[in-house]
């Protein structure tokens, strides 16, 4: 099956070091969560919530942070998941690339559009989109989000949304580095989802 790829490929590690326990290992208050899991698009529980709750004394804390995000962000949902998918390509990180895939279609997101986040911010002729694209890039890549790019996006979003866009980014850099590192795979239907998408593309 062909699919959308970075330029050096995804990222894999040959065996998986951080595995999500059994349902009946993850604790009471946890497993409450499960339809909370809904509110980031998920009818089940997402591997990469059940491995980050091994240290339950950071999860919380940070469940709380992420939520502030996404679902509950202040920017568009198609404007977040196009940030987000940029974020995951840049890292190569294909569990967090299929997960947002199968969410920004959700939130309105088309296949084209998301074809043109993978080839990055020349395929964007919206300068507003193509300054996103460009600030993913600059953040993965100087840590800092260049001059001309920030007064573009300074065109379109107060400071509270800016500070967002920036915190995003780099929520979304830290969690690709915790999946790259763990191992985590996609689940089996998010997979067939990822597929799906690629087969509309004409890639399968």
């Amino acid at each position: 099956m062909k699919e959308l790829m970075p330029e050096q490929g995804w990222m894999h590690l040959s065996h998986v070091r951080l595995s999500a326990p059994a349902v009946a290992e993850r604790g009471l208050l946890f497993r409450s969560l499960s339809g909370f899991s809904r509110l980031f698009g998920r009818a089940e529980m997402p591997d990469v919530l059940t491995v980050l709750h091994l240290n339950p004394r950071l999860f919380w804390a940070w469940l709380f942070f992420a939520s502030r995000l996404m679902p509950y962000g202040r920017l568009p949902a198609t404007e977040r998941e196009k940030i987000i998918l940029r974020t995951g390509w840049n890292c190569r990180s294909r569990y967090e690339w299929g997960q947002h895939v199968d969410i920004a279609l959700g939130a309105g997101v088309t296949d084209e559009e998301i074809r043109c986040v993978a080839e990055g911010p020349a395929a964007w002729s919206e300068p507003r989109a193509r300054a996103l694209m460009l600030a993913c890039d600059e953040v993965h890549r100087d840590k800092c989000i260049a001059e001309a790019t920030w007064q573009i996006l300074a065109a379109h979003y107060s400071e509270k949304l800016l500070i967002e866009i920036v915190m995003l980014i780099g929520h979304y850099e830290m969690i690709a580095g915790f999946l790259n590192s763990s191992g985590i795979a996609l689940e089996p239907a998010m997979e067939e989802k990822l597929q799906a998408f690629h087969r509309r593309l004409g890639l399968g």
